[in-house]
């Protein structure tokens, strides 16, 4: 598999709209390649590896899929099972657990 290059964006507008409309003070959310971070640090981000997993697999799921594809599918997803049941966010707590879906990826 070709390695992955993730950047991270601490203090991300995206994010921190993203905590006001879920209700949260700490969020990572992804776009493309980017983790986008609101209420916490790069360097607390990357302590929680359960944290950086899930959001890796959010990376991944976007490599495979697209931009587009990727956020019409899930935006459907959260719309028709709500942001829980979504088969993305599914698939990224399910991650979590899971050291080898760091293999091949750069976090810079």
């Amino acid at each position: 598999m070709k390695p992955v290059t993730c950047y991270i964006k601490e203090r991300s507008l995206l994010a921190r709209l993203a905590a006001r409309y879920m209700g949260g003070s700490q969020i990572a959310m992804v776009i493309g390649k980017t983790i986008h971070l609101h209420g916490t640090s790069r360097e607390d981000f990357l302590r929680h590896k359960w944290w950086v997993r899930h959001e890796i697999c959010h990376v991944m799921q976007y490599r495979e899929l697209g931009l587009v594809p990727f956020l019409w599918k899930y935006l459907w997803e959260c719309a028709r099972v709500g942001y829980h049941a979504n088969r993305f966010e599914v698939e990224a707590r399910a991650a979590e657990r899971d050291a080898a879906i760091m293999d091949g990826v750069v976090i810079v």
